[in-house]
This record gives C-alpha cells, structure tokens and sequence, in this order.
C-alpha cells in the first residue's frame, strides 16, 4: 500500500489518499472502512445516452465517484473489495443520492474520508504502507494425496493452491501404481510451489507433514530440480524447512507455527508472534488462571487496576457497526498503551485469530493476579460485526 496524501489529526476529521499494490492491501482497507464514511475512487458506471434521432443506447464510462459508505463485502479467498453507497458529490454521470457499488482496483488511488479517526486505524495505515510486512512465509502441508499450499503473511493466511490425489495401496509383490501416483501427487505439489511462491519476498518455507512424507517430497523435488535444471529452486534450497505436523490439512498451520525450531526462525514475522503470545496466554491460563483474563468485562478491570502486561484483540472488533461499541474497544487499546503495556491485534484470517475470536475476541496476560473478578459478563464481550 502506499500513501499518496495525508491530512488528518488524531481523533479529528479528515482523509487519507491511498493506493492499493498488492491483494492484500484489500483486506486492510477493508479493516479501515467503516459505515458512514466517504470513499472516493474511480470506478465504471453504465450510463444511457439518447442520440439526435431519438434513439438510446448505453455505454460505460469510467468516472470518479465519492459515496457515503452504506455497505462492506470482503472476499478473503480472492481478495476483492466492493463498496455499496449513496453518491455525495456532483457528477455529470450519477444523480446526487443515487447508489452505486465500487469495486476497488490494484493500483488505483482512492481518498478515504472520516469524522474521527482513532489510534487503531492511524495504526492500521501504518502497518499497510510499511514495505517489510510482506508475505514472506510460506508452507506446504500434506500427507498422502493431500497437501495444502499456504502463504503466511503478517495480516491473513491465503490458501493459495489444494492438491489431492488418489494414492493406491501397496500390493503384494507390486508398488509400482503406488508409487506412480506418488510421483504425481508430488510433481503436482511442485508445480504449485512454482506457481505460487515468488522466491523473492518469501523468506522461508515450511514443509509439514506426519511420518516421512515431507522427506520423500524433499528428495523428489531436489532431484527433479537437478533433473530440469531448475534455478530457482535449486538456489532458493535453504530456505525450505522439513517440520512435523499431525495430518495435511490447514488446521495443523497453527501447530507448526507453535514449534520451537520454526518460532525461531520466523521471529521477525507477525504471524509468529501471535502464535506465541496465544500460547503464552494459554499457558498462564493454565497455571496462574489469576493473571490470564478475556472477555471484554473481565478485561476492562484489569485496565482500571493498570495490571495488563499484554493486551490480545482481534481485529474483527474494530469493525463492529455500533460506533459506541467500537469505540470501546479503541478505548481499551489506547489504556492499555497508555499504561506500557504491549497491544498484540490479531489478524481474524490467521489461524491464531480464529482461535482468539473463540475466546470473545480479546484477552489479556496481566502484570500480577487479580482474584474475585466472578461478576457474570456482560453481552458486549461476545458481539459479533
């Protein structure tokens, strides 16, 4: 993402000019949106005409709109935003209050325009125009005739290519179609490697699967690379890494991120840092259960009594549609920054995230215990968007 202009205070009106470079970028601006704002981007209208003899056609033009934001639809598989709302500006082409959905482009500017803007989305902007937070983890998890290929980046896990194919049985006196249909599952496997990972942002590569699956795919793809004289992969070699996962589905992601040798390696990334706060979290639940909280309720006494250490919140509170709501849990955040204690907001497309959300979506690891909070929660710790 980059940013083109900026003129906004914290906590007043203003707008932001932004230009989307990569699909990921999406999902921030859709974690910036909210309902009530103005969007101005370019986008295709189809507009009648009537000629001089009477006849009309259509045709589409491309217009620059500017639309009271009325509605939000995120696809997290293929990383397209459409906004629906009503127009606010004078056009030669769109009545005033007329609706109009715009699709949001690669590499097209657009101006973002709010009442308030607070210390979560500022940060949010930040975190989308900083050029080290890429994509630059990837795995391939599989067993059998199934592998799942990954990309790991700091705001969203992207499934970006399944593979499964029917492995026979060994027979008696035979392997050969099983190991044909090995050979294709793995050749398979390859070409989505290919395909999908760009060599030169990705840092590492995780390999997982249950028994000696990952090490027979090893010694197949680095044969087959010599073979073709694959350059690619036969420079990029150190950056694959062989973990062990239970099965070959996605869910073993989180398990793998949990492993001490692979927490190392990816130290510098987001991703792994959620992982590990959780498990943290989980552990002091664990242990000391007075020095591990969640819910909102519970939470918030540990903010008054300034005894957070680490706050864990999920990025799908920020895009609650109550303002009153929403503006609690900004709140939160801001208390509990205020006070040095470390804010962690998890991605709600990470694996981590989906896990936390289970949890009311924030959770805390607290600086020392606090007992007796037994008051029952309240509803807004559970609302969903």
């Amino acid at each position: 993402m980059k940013l083109l202009h900026k003129d906004i205070e914290k906590d007043n009106a203003g707008q932001v000019t932004l230009m989307p470079e990569e699909a990921e970028d999406m999902w921030h601006t859709y974690n910036l949106l909210q309902i009530g704002d103005s969007l101005m981007a370019s986008t295709i209208r189809k507009v009648q005409t009537e000629s001089s003899t009477g006849s009309v056609g259509s045709s589409r033009v491309r217009t620059t709109l500017c639309v009271c934001v009325d509605t939000i639809d995120f696809d997290s598989q293929a990383c397209q935003l459409r906004v629906k709302g009503t127009n606010i500006q004078e056009n030669q082409y769109v009545k005033m209050g007329a609706y109009h959905t715009i699709e949001l482009e690669l590499n097209r500017k657009f101006t973002l325009a709010k009442k308030i803007w607070d210390s979560v989305v500022l940060d949010r902007i930040e975190q989308a125009c900083d050029p080290t937070q890429k994509a630059d983890v990837a795995a391939v998890v599989m067993q059998e005739g199934l592998a799942n290929l990954v990309l790991v980046t700091p705001a969203m896990t992207l499934l970006r290519a399944k593979v499964e194919v029917t492995i026979p049985r060994k027979r008696r006196g035979s392997c050969t179609q099983h190991e044909k249909a090995l050979d294709r599952f793995y050749e398979a496997v390859m070409q989505g490697i290919l395909r999908h990972i760009n060599f030169d942002v990705v840092k590492c590569i995780l390999v997982a699967s249950p028994g000696f699956v990952k090490d027979q795919f090893m010694a197949y793809l680095f044969r087959e690379a010599v073979r073709q004289d694959s350059k690619i992969l036969l420079e990029n070699r150190p950056k694959f890494m062989l973990v062990h996962s239970s099965s070959g589905h996605k869910y073993s992601l989180k398990e793998i991120l949990c492993d001490p040798a692979v927490t190392a390696r990816l130290s510098d990334t987001k991703a792994a840092g959620e992982v590990k706060a959780l498990e943290d979290f989980y552990k002091m639940l664990q242990h000391e259960p007075d020095r591990a909280f969640y819910g909102l309720a519970h939470v918030e006494k540990a903010t008054e009594a300034l005894a957070i250490d680490i706050l864990l919140i999920s990025d799908k509170l920020f895009r609650h549609q109550d303002v009153a709501t929403r503006s609690r849990y900004v709140r939160l955040v801001d208390n509990v920054r205020d006070n040095g204690g470390t804010v962690r907001i998890f991605s709600s497309l990470h694996v981590s995230g989906e896990q936390l959300t289970q949890l009311s979506g924030v959770a805390a690891i607290l600086r020392f215990p606090i007992a007796d909070l037994s008051e029952p929660e309240d509803d807004s710790s559970s609302d969903e968007e």
